[in-house]
């Protein structure tokens, strides 16, 4: 195990140091958690073009298990939590890429939607910035918001986006 985990070790050193070399990445910043390898402090800075999001930016940590690459970390807002169908009221993310290599049990997700170790750090923040764009509401970690996001497709009522932008604000420090 101690093996497994110092290869893991030099696995998201390297992936680290790569993730703060690129140039484009616009908007993601990553750091560790007191020098923890296994925890990344990232900042998602969304630009304007997000219509819900944009102008936030938001704070989060990707924490990696001992077996990674061969299973998923998890990602979790830190407050203010952005309020998303796809992200619970504790801030954890819901995103299929993030779910267990493993059958799932609903029969929700097919296995290629799943975790793979072809993921990295980079394709996990990119996709979380995408779903901040483009909520998925067909299984939601946050009932709420996906209701309120479906009224404002189905028929313009704005408490969700009023809602996402109260967060915006509080993300830069204006509330």
């Amino acid at each position: 195990m101690a093996q497994a985990s110092a290869g893991t070790a030099g696995l998201l050193y390297r992936q680290f140091k790569e993730m703060q070399k690129a140039k484009d990445l616009p908007g993601i910043s990553c750091g560790l958690v007191k020098d923890n390898v296994f925890q990344w402090e990232v900042m998602l800075m969304i630009n304007d073009d997000c219509k819900y999001y944009g102008g936030g930016n938001f704070t989060c940590v990707l924490s990696f298990p001992s077996n990674y690459p061969l299973y998923p970390p998890t990602l979790t807002f830190q407050d203010p939590i952005p309020f998303h169908p796809n992200i619970y009221k504790d801030g954890c993310l819901c995103i299929s890429i993030l779910h267990p290599p493993e059958d799932d049990k609903y029969g929700y997700e097919s296995a290629a939607e799943r975790w793979s170790p072809v993921q990295t750090p980079e394709t996990i923040l990119i996709s979380t910035i995408s779903l901040l764009h483009s909520p998925n509401d067909e299984s939601p970690a946050n009932v709420e918001a996906a209701k309120l996001w479906r009224a404002e497709k189905n028929d313009g009522n704005m408490e969700f986006k009023r809602r996402c932008r109260k967060v915006v604000r509080e993300s830069l420090g204006e509330d």
